[in-house]
């Protein structure tokens, strides 16, 4: 039932991707598809710190490795687009176990500072190899669509009806993940290890499990960065990408799937609406470059003091709506060792 749910939900919501993007311009598909990146990425990244309580300053960095993986599968393989986005993923993921385990040993700033070294690191080494990777101009990936749309139909438009594609189905696997065993053992491990333990979970499988479906998330983002973009070069997937992806993680909210697509909406429409302000009131160069980036801070102060939670947990907290409370693996032992009622009665009579 769960995932009939989810699944009628997404297909509503792409109808209602279908009539925009029929009915906008052809830069709003342009922002479409990369609202659609930035949901595959930062829901990946609220499972990793919303589910399993780890936090992680280099999903930038899975997100290179899909996109580089995404190009070279095409220059050298010519491997149609439907097979790029899945083994992008599982490229990605296997970092992701590398760096999992090394994450099931850390905690807290020393996992936030290891991460943030890979993301540090990762597109100095494309640098490094240019004859592989391009060096700093990159890689070109090119998509076309579909001969049966016509000629005259807009390649911006099949971009963004991919991409929203790929991250309606993304979002309903994660929430029935998030809703099924695996979930509510994460839930368990990021409330308290230790019982978590006892109750007999594998606390280290769960995290770097954690980290698997994370790093598989941000890697199928970058697949789908490097096709609407066309171009794939270190300069993409800076230290900068990795903090936006967090940023928009905490203001849409951690540990809501939903939250992913508001924090989504706020990084890619709140520095395009802020650079058009600052260019129409004569602002340009340094001063309107860093513009974007003070925005970020404002949005997300003010989240933060009226919204604790997030935008989401805002939005509940408004419609009085409370999330399911779902019974982890050590409540269901704590409801086995409870004794039956006629015990209790048994006992008070005596």
């Amino acid at each position: 039932m769960t995932m009939a749910r989810h699944a009628g939900a997404a297909l509503a919501a792409a109808v209602v991707i279908w009539a925009l993007s029929v009915s906008l311009s052809a830069f709003r598909d342009y922002q479409m598809a990369d609202v659609a990146v930035y949901v595959v990425a930062i829901a990946g990244l609220t499972v990793l710190i919303g589910q399993s309580g780890q936090i992680s300053l280099g999903n930038g960095a899975f997100m290179a490795i899909g996109a580089y993986a995404t190009a070279l599968l095409q220059l050298h393989l010519n491997w149609p687009l439907w097979a790029l986005f899945p083994a992008s993923a599982v490229i990605a993921s296997v970092a992701g176990v590398a760096v999992g385990v090394a994450a099931a040993r850390l905690r807290g700033p020393y996992l936030a500072g290891a991460t943030l070294l890979l993301a540090v690191a990762l597109p100095y080494f494309a640098t490094q190899f240019p004859g592989v990777f391009g060096g700093d101009q990159g890689l070109s990936v090119t998509v076309t669509a579909p001969a049966a749309l016509g000629a005259t139909f807009p390649p911006t438009r099949w971009l963004a009806w991919v991409n929203a594609a790929t991250a309606l189905i993304v979002l309903v696997l994660l929430a029935n993940l998030a809703r099924s065993r695996i979930g509510r053992s994460w839930r368990a491990v990021r409330d308290d290890e230790t019982a978590a333990a006892l109750a007999g979970l594998n606390v280290a499988r769960l995290r770097i499990l954690a980290f698997v479906v994370s790093a598989a998330c941000a890697g199928l983002a970058g697949a789908m960065l490097a096709v609407y973009s066309s171009q794939v070069s270190p300069g993409a997937f800076t230290v900068t990408l990795s903090i936006a992806l967090l940023t928009g993680a905490v203001i849409g909210g951690l540990g809501s799937l939903a939250g992913a697509l508001w924090g989504s909406l706020v990084v890619v429409l709140v520095p395009t609406y802020v650079t058009d302000v600052a260019t129409s009131h004569g602002l340009s160069g340094a001063v309107a470059a860093n513009i974007p980036v003070a925005a970020y801070g404002v949005v997300l102060i003010a989240v933060m003091l009226i919204f604790p939670e997030g935008i989401q947990g805002g939005l509940r907290r408004f419609w009085g709506i409370t999330p399911p409370a779902a019974t982890t693996p050590l409540t269901r032992l704590t409801l086995r060792r409870r004794p039956p009622a006629s015990e209790h009665q048994e006992e008070g009579t005596t």
